[in-house]
Formats: C-alpha cells, structure tokens, sequence
C-alpha cells in the first residue's frame, strides 16, 4: 500500500512517514521503508537550544557550589557570633541590674557598644533563612541538571551531521527498492477524501501524473456538455480556497467527463464527434486532433449515466489510453493505447465486457477496472489485463459517499483515483500487490 498523495496533505511536521510497502508473491511484506521528511533536521536546533541550556544550568551550578561553600564558612562565624551576642546580652542585663555599684562611665560605654550591635540580631536570623534557600536552590538545580541530561542524551543520540548522513542514505535505500517495484495489481479502493465541494452534478477535475512533485496545478471543468472553459489553479489549496491562477477558453467544447491532462497537455473528446483533442496548455493552442476510427459517440455508447460518456481518455504508468465500444465489437469496450504526440492507435483489444453496463473505468499498470454501476453499492466487478490479454471478474467494493459518479480516473503519480461525485471532488486511495524485481530478471 502506498502513502495517501502525500504531497496533496501536509502530515504532522514532526515524526516518520510511511513512504512504500510491498509483497511477495508468497505475501510477504518487502521493502517496508520509512524515512522522515526532508525538513526534520529542524530538531538539531532545538538539540543545540537544550545543549546551551544545559551548560548555562551547570555553569549556574558550579556557581552555586561555590556561593554555598563560602556561605558555609561565614555561617559558621554567624553562629560563633550570634552566641557570643547572646551571653553578653545576658551579661548586661545582670550588670544593668547591679549599675548602682559600678561607675557610670564604664556601664554608659558598655550600653553604647550593645546598642551598635542589637541590629545585628535580626540581620543574623535572615542570614540563617537565606542559607537555607541557598541550599534549597542547589537541590533544585541538581535535579534539573539530571533531567536536562536525560533528556539531551533522549533525543541527542546523534548530532546532526550523522542524523543528516542517516536521513540521506536511508532516502537512497528508498529510492533503489521503489526502483524494483513493477506495476501492481489492484487489491482494495479506500476513502473518499472529500477535497472540495462544488459545481454541477457532472464534471471533471484532475492534475497532470507527469508533473514534477512540486508543480501540483490542477484543472478543473464543470459539466458535460455545452461548455469549453476550463479553470487552473496552482495548487490544491488554492483550488479548496477558489483562487483561480488561469482559465482557458478552448476552441471546441467537449463531451462527457472522461478528459485527461497528461504531460502538460488536456486529452478530450470533442462535443457530438468521435475526434479527440490535444490541446497544450502552456501553447494555449491545438497540437493534435484526430478521429478514434468506429468509436461510438453522443450517447450511442455511453457509460450507465449518460452524459456524452461514449470517449473515456485516461493515463497511467503505460501511457495514454483511449476506452470506447464499436458496432463492430457488438458495443463492448474496446483499450486502445494512443500515441501521445499524433493520438494515433498504437494497439487496440476488444474485450466482451458491453459499455452500457459499466459505470465507470480506469487504467492501472496497463489494466482496465470497469465498475458495475456509477450508484450506490457499485463495486469494481470486471478487469482486463492489456499485457496478456485477459479478463477476470473482480469484487473490490468503494464508498460511494454521494451517491452518483460520473468520473473516476487514476493518476499514476499520487497512485489515487480522482472522482466526480455528485457535486463533491473526492479522492480515493488504492492499494496495489507488486511484485519486486530481482537482479536475475530482465
């Protein structure tokens, strides 16, 4: 199972993600890798922040240390003091009681020096509640030193040179495993994700499987017929917010719902014909248009729902792709692979599954997936396999959380399959078994 279009939703900032997982045919799980997003490195500030804290703390300590040891020795002077205060405190009282018998010069001096030092007293119990704190503050310090330690040796195993080297050399590891994995087969459809919800009952919205990861434009085109305006944003966020960066007026309008935009470039099916259109966004103009030979059009073949659905262009890991029914093949879907440039057949197969009863279909890995209806309770329920020309029927149930599909398409590059769903832009997940490349194959 692959990771949800991670570059469509931004994960938590902090922690791992899962980037690819794969079997076996014996079903064991191969090539289970997980690294941490490129930005992580982040934490080896916060690791020098604690780094520099803990110095200051033992530096405060070893302060303390010293205050404490000086404070120990004056203490123990205060105390000599304070008791030799005491008595002569003691000491007057009985002179001042027997001050009839002395002189009164000598006793009026002895006052006076009892007087300078009866301040003395209060500032010498202070002194002893200060000592106290002091040693209380040492406490505190020690054990924030230790936990400060605990946690610097937690999270600051490695520095971050060798947390970096680790980081690179595992995405290295990644790269060369993804790099064995050949196309697989579909195993399960989860979700939907509901990106946004807009427009009529009927429409498409897509973003280009060859683009590069950080151009996440995506287009959209409302309706399935009596219209050619299509709408680009930069991103998925801006399409959610409704921040329009283009919008193209085609030449023709088109048919149906089953556009596609592959390597720059919008693949539809002209209104009331059978002719598809390459149209280069980036040109603004038509590079290709030609007739699909025998293909049904304007709901003479049409999926379950109508809608001018006769044409279905779609992409994936193969390259474009064409689904559509002929009278000559009784009004079964026929797979034609396109030329990308001239939107030539290349190579067509006739399957016997009728077109009328398919809901909807997409390619994955060069196999066709028909789904049974575009209702609730639909199910992926028929698949064709281009490479050995074959079909099985299939049972892979979806959440159709609207209630009516009128176009689903997997882009190769999220692994996702985008969908129409009553008003409501979707996404689904898929998971794929592959199968994993060894050195010995060819």
């Amino acid at each position: 199972s692959l990771s949800l279009f991670p570059h469509l939703y931004n994960g938590p900032k902090e922690g791992w993600q899962v980037y690819s997982s794969a079997q076996d045919p014996d079903g064991r799980c191969i090539c289970t890798v997980v690294a941490p997003e490129q930005n992580l490195c982040s934490r080896d500030a916060k690791s020098r922040q604690l780094r520099q804290l803990l110095e200051k703390v033992q530096n405060m300590s070893q302060s303390i240390e010293v205050l404490n040891l000086r404070t120990q020795r004056d203490f123990q002077y205060v105390l000599k003091m304070e008791t030799q205060m005491k008595g002569l405190k003691a000491k007057f009282r009985q002179i001042e009681d027997d001050r009839k018998t002395l002189m009164t010069k000598h006793f009026q001096e002895l006052k006076e020096k009892m007087d300078e030092l009866l301040p003395l007293i209060p500032v010498l119990e202070q002194y002893k509640t200060d000592a106290k704190l002091i040693t209380q503050f040492k406490e505190e310090i020690r054990n924030l030193s230790a936990v400060l330690t605990g946690i610097q040796e937690e999270i600051g195993a490695y520095d971050y040179e060798e947390l970096h080297q680790r980081v690179l050399s595992l995405e290295t590891r990644l790269r060369d495993c993804m790099k064995k994995l050949t196309c697989g087969k579909l195993m399960k459809i989860t979700g939907p994700v509901t990106v946004k919800t807009s427009g009529t009952r009927f429409g498409a919205w897509m973003t280009d499987p060859l683009a590069s990861e950080k151009n996440n434009r995506v287009w959209y085109m409302d309706s399935y017929t009596n219209n050619k305006i299509v709408r680009e944003y930069k991103s998925i966020a801006d399409f959610v917010s409704g921040a329009e960066s283009r919008t193209y007026n085609l030449p023709f309008k088109w048919a149906g719902t089953n556009h596609v935009v592959y390597n720059g470039s919008l693949y539809f099916n002209k209104y009331q014909s059978n002719i598809i259109i390459k149209y280069s966004f980036d040109m603004g103009r038509v590079l290709a248009q030609r007739s699909l030979e025998y293909a049904g059009f304007h709901n003479v073949y049409p999926y379950t729902w109508g809608g001018f659905s006769d044409i279905d262009l779609m992409a994936d890991e193969i390259g474009l792709w064409a689904v559509y029914a002929t009278n000559q093949n009784a009004g079964n879907i026929v797979i034609s692979q396109l030329n990308q440039d001239t939107l030539e057949v290349m190579k067509s197969w006739s399957t016997g599954y009728p077109k009328r009863s398919a809901g909807e279909s997409f390619m994955i890995c060069g196999t066709l997936y028909v789904t049974n209806s575009h209702l609730t309770g639909a199910k992926v329920y028929y698949s064709y396999s281009t490479k050995t020309s074959t079909y099985e029927y299939t049972d892979i149930p979806f959440h159709n959380q609207y209630f009516h599909i009128s176009m689903l398409d997997y882009n190769a590059r999220d692994r996702a399959l985008y969908a129409w769903n009553n008003g409501h832009q979707v996404l689904f997940n898929v998971t794929l078994f592959h199968i994993i490349k060894t050195e010995d194959d060819t």
